[in-house]
């Protein structure tokens, strides 16, 4: 047996079949943005979601590094193809004239969100990396949803604060190690999610009065607050205990 190996040669093949696997999301993608030429009116309309996948792709390609993906990730694969096209019909506001079907993109997203945990149930591919493709992909949903609802209803760049607030706590964690630290299991932590997503699908409705917009905008963006606090909270708490 050779005392050292050339892991790169075992790495490779893996590297491989997930790359493959990415290229058929983005054949995917293109399938769709070809069948739906009210959303992808212009090329940038097109270049924004194909760059936006290409930027998941790359970043699961640096983050997963077993091969084949897996049901549970490929079923949130399927969602990134939403959500980029949901990102690319921003461009030139080519989603106003088209809203409705924009926003099915949307739910559909949404949808996906409860079938690749239970897949990963079933299936017992439970994963660091499924869990937070999962989280990454729920927000930047609520962010494209935010931008969609600022440009449609004019209602301030406050709103774009639901969709920011997850990264501020982020950006906010590489200066203060303690908010990194993992969080316990939360149903109301959940919930806020959904919420503000639901909240966020009702007020871009064309059936919703400007007034009710912004009722549930503040709605989101009051229980994401409270969320958050929480959390932030806890861990202030939590940061001088030895983790075991």
């Amino acid at each position: 047996m050779p005392l050292f190996t050339n892991t790169s040669s075992y790495m490779l093949p893996k590297r491989l079949n997930t790359a493959a696997e990415l290229v058929v999301g983005g054949l995917l993608l293109l399938a769709l943005g070809i069948g739906l030429p009210q959303l992808m009116t212009t090329p940038a309309n097109g270049w924004l979601a194909l760059g936006l996948y290409t930027l998941i792709s790359i970043l699961a390609m640096l983050f997963w590094p077993h091969g084949s993906l897996g049901w549970a990730n490929r079923v949130t694969l399927a969602r990134a193809v939403l959500v980029a096209l949901v990102a690319g019909a921003l461009a030139n506001n080519a989603f106003v004239t088209a809203i409705w079907q924009w926003l099915a993109i949307a739910v559909i997203a949404l949808l996906l969100d409860g079938v690749d945990g239970w897949v990963a149930r079933r299936t017992q591919s439970h994963s660091q990396f499924g869990a937070r493709f999962d989280m990454e992909l729920d927000a930047l949903l609520i962010l494209l949803l935010c931008a969609g609802l600022l440009r449609l209803e004019s209602l301030g760049l406050w709103v774009l604060m639901i969709g920011g607030m997850r990264y501020l706590f982020v950006a906010a964690s590489w200066q203060f190690a303690w908010l990194s630290e993992p969080l316990y299991e939360s149903f109301r932590r959940k919930a806020v999610c959904v919420w503000q997503v639901v909240a966020l699908l009702l007020a871009l409705t064309p059936l919703t009065s400007h007034l009710a917009a912004s009722l549930l905008a503040i709605s989101a963006l009051i229980s994401l607050m409270y969320s958050f606090g929480a959390d932030v909270k806890w861990l202030y708490q939590q940061r001088n205990y030895p983790r075991g």
